[in-house]
């Protein structure tokens, strides 16, 4: 008699459906250089997914606005990214959200102080973007600002939280009287237990914005650890260290499966816990993030009632 050839029926663990739960809503963010490599944004990233784009000092206006069009024309939510320091004054300011509003319908933002050192203008951090009332009165309905589980040294350079959670102090004080949705996106780290104190601590002070947890995509190891070195990325830079000194993992990507899967398990136990979303940093390229998030049941914003 003829042996039928059965196959397991894969299991789907509570740990992956936690993670694809987390992963739910989740975004992306992608600079004009790179959104010019992607042939079609379609084929890869499925409708509904919010796209960040990231604003690198030097991008001229134009080509940010070029990039919000065609996202948007091929239906993504676009939130490009308005770093305090690099914009010049109020006037500058109103132009760039006319372009961005009339020229491909954006009504959300993510406003921070950017990657440079001293003001070019009048603002210094994303506070006095928002205190300029110009995105209220063009009628934005989402903000996002920027968070730092691990500080910012830009801010404090003793290498303590004490000036970043008194600007969220401030950053919740505006959402509690703002129209728009308001949530804290953050930058990347590697370890999830300083992410969960960090978000427990905020919450204990009193800062309940909803977490949009960054994450880098898989990337080749060397790669994660420059972009880490070059955005100040705190002491879970260690994961990555300890990983370089395995010689048999060297050439392997690094993926964000651990810390997003302790992440998610993490909040599954804990209800309340306050990481809403999960937004990738493509550090290896748009394709293979994308492809990581498919594969781990990550779906788009669309249709999710997201904080």
């Amino acid at each position: 008699m003829a042996l039928l050839n059965f196959r397991p029926r894969e299991t789907f663990s509570p740990d992956k459906a936690a993670l694809s739960a987390l992963l739910d809503g989740y975004s992306i963010e992608v600079m004009p250089r790179t959104a010019a490599k992607i042939a079609d944004f379609k084929a890869l990233l499925p409708r509904g997914t919010r796209v960040y784009i990231a604003h690198i000092d030097g991008t001229p206006i134009e080509d940010m606005v070029d990039t919000a069009k065609r996202l948007a024309a091929d239906g993504y939510p676009v939130m490009p990214h308005f770093p305090a320091r690099i914009i010049a004054d109020q006037a500058m300011l109103a132009d760039w959200i006319a372009r961005y509003q009339g020229e491909a319908g954006v009504d959300q933002a993510l406003l921070l102080a950017g990657g440079v050192a001293t003001p070019r203008g009048d603002f210094s951090d994303s506070m006095q973007l928002l205190e300029t009332g110009l995105f209220g009165a063009a009628g934005f309905k989402r903000l996002h600002v920027a968070g730092h589980p691990e500080g910012n040294r830009d801010i404090d350079p003793d290498g303590g939280m004490a000036h970043v959670t008194q600007a969220l102090h401030w950053k919740q004080r505006f959402a509690d009287t703002s129209d728009a949705e308001m949530a804290i996106a953050t930058q990347f780290a590697f370890e999830a237990k300083p992410v969960i104190r960090w978000a427990d601590d905020l919450k204990a002070a009193g800062i309940d914005l909803p977490i949009h947890i960054g994450v880098a995509g898989p990337a080749k190891l060397q790669t994660m650890i420059k972009f880490a070195i070059a955005c100040g990325v705190g002491p879970s830079l260690r994961v990555l260290q300890h990983r370089a000194k395995d010689v048999t993992k060297l050439l392997l990507p690094f993926e964000p499966t651990e810390i997003l899967t302790e992440l998610a398990v993490h909040k599954a136990a804990h209800p309340d816990f306050n990481i809403a979303r999960v937004h990738v940093f493509p550090l290896g390229g748009i394709t293979a993030s994308a492809n990581w998030v498919s594969q781990h049941g990550g779906r788009p914003a669309a249709g999710v009632s997201a904080p």
